[in-house]
């Protein structure tokens, strides 16, 4: 109780609908004129016997629609009226705010509600607003408001009136708490309506079953008027039979040489048919003779393309071998060069070294000099340093005439590689022509290759072989179905404008888009453009002031087709509509960026110059340098021509190529000589000029040492010169370092020429191969050939020896039957026309002997049956029909009934399981809370409810320090004990039952004063912890109750003596 107070007082404060605000009783029971205010909460009335609070409940009890039974108070309603006056009212304002207010924006803030008693027993209802406008007036809008806000008068735990209290509180009696636990929880209410409900259930089946049986004699008639009328109509049947079988057994004859004509004539069909099919197999052989020639001379015709294009690929093996051995040269000469530098710098290192050991020796030469080999020596140093000069002069001049070879033989080189490049480039665009051309000629044999090539052929079989599982056959490809107007003018154009969508089908749906994708796959079409349009779509109407204003023509204008889902695909994806051809491209930039022509969207040039304008921004496309094979144009011969001149040219250029090459190999061939040539005399010059000076610089040290009177100025001249040689290495070992570096690119270019030459070699031999593949291929195409020429000779023999004569024999026996046909007419007519046959269902086959055994064993069967009844059968069926609708009718009714009680049945069993599952949780709930107030006071309790014998049993376990002893009956109680428990048994109902108020009417009555105090410090706390509105009449003094904001105290006046 302690936990939910905070929780509860909070939501007390606020408004609760259905609460009582005021009652008003006029001339009511022992009220002459009487109004009383609650409050929210908890309202305690008091007053002595006879001043009326009780009936402050009763006029409650009656303002919401109770009975005058109901009350206890009296039997009828006029009884409630004062004595001596002619009618009584009663006023109950209910309060109607918050969210569970009953139509808030009908009646307001307060519902009043209003009854009129009079003392002729009738009685008014009248519902106002809160101004106190009337409403409504009926008892079913009492009701759904009682409903809305769960008020039920007749609820002890609502309105627990004095009869109340004593029958079910004070009373020691098991099955009397019962009775109170099973009103105050409905349970007796829903008790009662399930066992009224199924008493009537019963009832209207037992009816039900009785009319059905009543039914029964009806149907036993009617089963044998059925009977009889049966056996008639077969008789009836067979009379009729016989007069038909009659009829059918004289044509039987004639349809029977029909049959044996139709089955010649199937056999002469059957023959003569074998003359189309052997014929055709002759066909057949002959066409596969002549594909399989047909497949020769183009296996022969790809041999010799092969062989054409083995042959350049030896030629450009040669090439690149010629290319691959000049770098080799090259890196051998870079190597030679690095040998002779290598060389050099050795020889100065000796040089060095030699220079090193001459100055040591100078000092010990000096002084052995003498003055007539200075003169000697004079005469040698000029003579040596003549020779310099002259081994000098004729190295530069070596040199002189190196350089311009050197350079002449690196032009020559360079040139050799762009004439090779050139070819390979020549050679390239030419075999792309010769392709170009072949396909070409491919499309000129069947134009729908043009849009696809093989591959669109193999799809398009594909399509055929599937066609069953299409929705709608695909569309494509799109090209295939236009055709251009104007002749060729304008191929190029639409080739750039609408290119993109010519490979392109069109399905229905995407189950149909996703079977082609399949088909595409199997046909090994990869990126095939599918677009999916509604087939049955019209034609689209384009209004004239959605076209471009100008007088070039659209694309759409200039295009023919016969299927309206291409031309709409092409304006709703395509926008051919707004895209306009001129002739050139000053006209283009006119018509685009300067008239500003409405609807325009691009235009195209005819030679496929794309211009268009976005906003402020300009664009021009040109049509790219390798001009699109334009293949709306219908004939490619134009083409055909043009791209034969093309590669004409280009092969005339790559041979010029070749020429020229081969020119300039000759001349870097006589280049490296020369060259070579150059270099050895410049390397002799070269170590000539060496020697020279070497022997020059000896005898010029040996001079220098004679003439200086010390060595010392000779040693430092050695020491300079030691240095400058020393200079030179580094220099010739720089030069050495990047003729390295060039011999180590010469060597990587000589690799990459083998890697290329090697690569070039493979490519050679898969050639080779597919060469020797297709001559196979050739022998056995001839091997077929022979045997379908083997095949045909077979074919025409037996078309001559057997086909032919059979035939024959057939027709000859075809006449024969067509004379005996003629004669069974003839007598067939005279029983019967034909026609009338036809009428009677036609021939069915029978043989004429099977007829003439059903006709004699229907003779007999008639002749048996119709002796045995003598009324009409018109008159049986009149009978039969008038009773089978009248049983019928019956029939149906009683189905219905048994379907409806046989659901009522199912829905009260469903409900009567509810039910016991509810009043099982009601009972342990009620134990639960029972038990939790007992604690309160250190008390605990059971309650034990018996629904099959119908009692309540409540026991009490008293405190520990009291007794430890449990009782069962409350009487074994004291006076507080069982005044308490009692109290909390009530409670616990308070608290499983919502309503927004409760009244209690002297439920102290029999209390003692220490009883009466707990239990109102109880209720109190129960009631404003519970929540709702109290309502407690006693006639006792209430001042031991705890005074509050949410209690309020009323006084009844004292009655009048």
């Amino acid at each position: 109780m302690g936990d939910s107070s905070p929780r509860v007082s909070a939501t007390l404060q606020q408004p609760t609908a259905g609460i009582i605000k005021r009652l008003r009783l006029e001339n009511f029971m022992c009220h002459a004129s009487h109004e009383t205010h609650f409050g929210n909460h908890l309202n305690f009335i008091t007053g002595q016997n006879g001043s009326g609070k009780s009936a402050i409940l009763t006029a409650l009890c009656v303002a919401f629609g109770c009975r005058a039974k109901g009350t206890q108070r009296a039997s009828t309603l006029k009884d409630f009226v004062k004595t001596g006056a002619s009618s009584a009212i009663i006023q109950v304002e209910i309060q109607n705010e918050g969210e569970d207010a009953f139509k808030h924006e009908i009646y307001g803030d307060v519902i009043i509600v209003e009854r009129r008693i009079s003392d002729s027993s009738t009685s008014s209802i009248t519902i106002k607003d809160h101004q106190g406008k009337k409403v409504a007036s009926r008892k079913a809008d009492l009701v759904e408001i009682v409903e809305h806000f769960n008020i039920d008068v007749e609820n002890p735990c609502v309105i627990m009136s004095q009869d109340k209290s004593r029958e079910f509180l004070h009373s020691g009696n098991n099955k009397d708490k019962f009775k109170f636990f099973y009103k105050a929880t409905l349970l007796q209410q829903v008790s009662d309506l399930l066992e009224s409900i199924y008493s009537e259930l019963s009832t209207a089946h037992g009816i039900v079953e009785e009319l059905e049986i009543a039914i029964r004699p009806i149907e036993k008639e009617l089963n044998e008027l059925q009977v009889k009328i049966k056996t008639m109509e077969h008789v009836e049947q067979i009379a009729v039979q016989v007069q038909q079988l009659k009829k059918k057994l004289a044509w039987s004859w004639v349809y029977d040489v029909d049959r044996q004509l139709e089955e010649e004539n199937v056999k002469i069909e059957k023959l003569k048919n074998r003359i189309p099919t052997c014929q055709a197999r002759i066909d057949q052989q002959l066409k596969c003779v002549e594909k399989l020639s047909e497949s020769v001379s183009k296996k022969k015709a790809k041999i010799a393309s092969m062989l054409e294009k083995t042959s350049q690929i030896n030629q450009m093996k040669e090439n690149l071998k010629q290319t691959w051995s000049m770098a080799k040269k090259e890196a051998l000469e870079c190597e030679r060069d690095c040998k002779c530098k290598t060389s050099n710098i050795q020889k100065m290192v000796k040089q060095k070294q030699m220079l090193e050991k001459q100055r040591q020796a100078i000092c010990e030469q000096h002084v052995k000099n003498t003055q007539a080999e200075e003169s000697d020596l004079e005469e040698k140093l000029k003579r040596l340093q003549n020779e310099v000069n002259d081994a000098e002069l004729e190295l530069k001049r070596l040199k002189e005439e190196e350089a311009p070879l050197m350079s002449s033989f690196h032009r020559q080189k360079d040139e050799i590689r762009r004439l090779v490049d050139k070819i390979l480039d020549h050679e390239k665009k030419y075999h792309d022509l010769v392709r170009q051309i072949h396909n070409l000629q491919q499309h000129t044999r069947n134009k729908i290759s043009a849009f696809g090539g093989d591959k669109v052929m193999n799809l398009l079989r594909i399509i055929e072989r599937y066609h069953h599982k299409f929705k709608m056959p695909p569309i494509g490809p799109i090209g295939a179905h236009l055709k251009l107007l104007h002749g060729k003018k304008w191929a190029v154009a639409l080739e750039y404008a609408i290119g993109r969508f010519l490979n392109s089908f069109i399905v229905t749906d995407h189950t149909d888009f996703r079977l082609l994708k399949q088909c595409a796959k199997e046909a090994n079409y990869g990126h095939l453009q599918i677009i999916i349009y509604d087939f049955s779509t019209p034609r689209l109407t384009i209004p004239q002031h959605m076209l471009p204003d100008t007088e070039h023509p659209s694309i759409l204008s200039v295009l023919q087709c016969e299927n309206h889902t291409v031309i709409n695909v092409l304006v709703d994806q395509g926008s051919v509509e707004r895209l306009v051809l001129v002739d050139d491209y000053e006209v283009g930039k006119r018509v685009t960026f300067e008239q500003r022509i409405r609807n325009l969207k691009e235009v195209f040039v005819a030679d496929g110059c794309r211009l268009f304008s976005r906003g402020s921004v300009q664009t021009v496309l040109n049509a790219s340098s390798r001009q699109k094979t334009p293949r709306l144009c219908g004939s490619f011969e134009d083409v055909i021509k043009r791209l034969n001149t093309e590669a004409s040219n280009e092969e005339k250029e790559a041979n010029d190529c070749k020429r020229n090459k081969r020119e300039a190999e000759i001349k870097l061939q006589e280049l490296d000589k020369n060259m070579n040539l150059i270099k050895r005399l410049c390397v002799d010059a070269g170590k000539t000029v060496a020697s020279k000076k070497l022997a020059l610089e000896e005898v010029m040290h040996l001079h220098t040492a004679e003439n200086n009177p010390t060595p010392l100025s000779s040693a430092d001249d050695l020491i300079e010169e030691i240095l400058e040689i020393k200079k030179k290495i580094k220099e010739e070992e720089f030069l050495l370092e990047g003729l390295q570096q060039k011999k180590h690119e010469a060597a990587g270019k000589e690799g990459d020429l083998k890697v290329e030459f090697d690569k070039l070699c493979d490519s050679a031999n898969v050639e080779f191969a597919s060469f020797e593949k297709a001559e196979r291929e050739v022998v056995e195409i001839e091997k077929e050939r022979d045997s379908a020429i083997k095949a045909k000779d077979h074919y025409e023999d037996i078309m001559k020896n057997k086909v032919l004569p059979d035939i024959k024999e057939a027709e000859e026996h075809y006449l024969e039957l067509t004379k005996k046909r003629k004669a069974s007419v003839e007598k067939a007519s005279i029983i019967c026309p034909e026609s009338e046959l036809d009428s009677l269902g036609g021939y069915d086959g029978s043989a004429p002997e099977k007829i003439s055994a059903q006709l004699e064993a229907l003779n007999c069967t008639l002749m048996r049956e119709s002796q045995r009844y003598s009324e009409s059968i018109d008159d049986l069926r009149m009978l039969y029909k008038k009773k089978e609708r009248k049983i019928i009718k019956r029939q149906q009714v009683y189905k219905a009934l048994h379907q409806k009680l046989d659901a009522c049945r199912r829905a009260l069993e469903l409900r009567k399981r509810k039910f016991q599952r509810n009043a099982t949780y009601l009972k342990s709930q009620l134990s639960w809370k029972f038990n939790g107030h007992l604690r309160k006071k250190g008390i605990s309790g059971l309650i034990k409810v018996n629904y099959e014998e119908k009692t309540l049993m409540i026991e009490v376990q008293m405190p520990q320090n009291a007794s430890n002893r449990t009782v069962q009956d409350t009487r074994g109680l004291s006076g507080g004990e069982r005044s308490f428990s009692t109290l909390c048994f009530t409670l616990a109902l308070h608290e499983m039952t919502e309503a927004p108020f409760r009244a209690m009417d002297e439920f102290d009555v029999f209390m003692d004063a220490v009883s009466r105090k707990i239990s109102l410090d109880t209720l109190v706390d129960f009631a404003e912890a519970q929540g709702s509105q109290w309502i407690f009449i006693t006639p006792h003094d209430t001042s031991s109750v705890k005074s509050g904001k949410r209690i309020k105290k009323m006084q009844m006046a004292a009655p009048r003596s």
